[in-house]
């Protein structure tokens, strides 16, 4: 089993505050018993895509430093889309764009609360931003989630949507022109649209904005993700909205549940592997072959990490 964890950490007091508040044992035994393997994907906290996604791409057997991954594409190769997966998709994220005083602040989009009808409703009256005469083609995948694909849309870099929620959007507009103008034209519809004013009857958030990104079309070396793959996003939600609190009983509920577990299988000897992955890095971690004598220790003197220290340096 491979567990991986996106969102295991973040950069900022208040994150480091809420670790040190954490008892994680199941963790810190399994760490415990695991060793780190291979160098840590990531770099910075201004990369356009995430070490998750960095992580993801590793094990579709992709390289990590060939530039901006096409992460619409997986998406549409998931949902089935036959062979139009092999070309150039986008991502396109409903969401609320905020705009302060010396600043434009990207809100969640699960804040929307779109029900399926309404984001259909609204996908549908985007269609004319996306004529298929013209090569396009557009897939409704879930209320937040919207694929576009054509041909202009590939090699196109673009940050990840996790990278720009609840942050100021100027630091990640992307460079190039046509999704500039993609998101002007989507912003420019938006705005008169009667979708919206029922919204704001209803003193709910319009949709404002399509966040773009994953752009690109699918490398023809990418592998189906391994059947024992275990990803829990359950730490998304709480640390993209700055919930600490929740973020930390997440982690909690996270440690006695898919860790527990993990943590069962290695001490029976069965392969066990786990990334964590944070706002800079991912790092991956396997049980090593142990001898008997080993194992013995193991049971009488459990070995433990201090795993706060490694979750920081995420």
């Amino acid at each position: 089993m491979h567990l991986m964890i996106p969102h295991a950490s973040a950069l900022g007091e208040a994150c480091k505050h809420s670790l040190g508040t954490l008892a994680l044992p199941h963790l810190s035994a399994l760490l415990g018993l695991l060793k780190p393997e291979g160098q840590a994907l990531g770099s910075d906290e201004y990369s356009l895509n995430t070490p998750f996604e960095l992580a993801l791409a590793r094990e579709r057997g992709l390289g990590t430093d060939a530039g901006p991954l096409p992460t619409a594409a997986w998406l549409a190769a998931e949902a089935g889309l036959g062979g139009q997966a092999e070309q150039a998709w986008a991502l396109l994220s409903p969401m609320h764009l905020a705009v302060g005083s010396d600043q434009v602040s990207a809100y969640a989009p699960e804040l929307l609360a779109l029900d399926e009808d309404e984001s259909r409703a609204f996908f549908a009256a985007m269609a004319e931003l996306w004529p298929a005469e013209e090569g396009w083609r557009a897939h409704w995948l879930s209320p937040l989630q919207w694929l576009l694909g054509h041909p202009s849309l590939a090699g196109l870099a673009s940050a990840s949507l996790d990278r720009v929620v609840q942050r100021n959007v100027a630091t990640w507009m992307p460079e190039a022109r046509r999704l500039r103008t993609l998101q002007n034209e989507a912003q420019m519809l938006l705005h008169r649209q009667p979708l919206n004013e029922a919204r704001e009857a209803r003193k709910a958030l319009p949709l404002n904005s399509l966040w773009i990104s994953g752009c690109g079309a699918e490398a023809g070396a990418s592998q189906a993700l391994p059947a024992d793959l275990q990803v829990d996003s359950s730490l998304r939600q709480p640390l993209l909205m700055e919930d600490w609190a929740s973020w930390a009983e997440a982690w909690a509920r996270l440690d006695d549940g898919a860790v527990s577990h993990l943590l069962s299988e290695a001490r029976l000897g069965k392969p066990a592997r786990l990334t964590l992955c944070g706002e800079r890095f991912a790092r991956s971690y396997a049980l090593p072959p142990r001898s008997a004598l080993q194992k013995t220790l193991h049971r009488w003197l459990p070995p433990r990490a201090e795993v706060h220290s490694l979750l920081e340096a995420l």
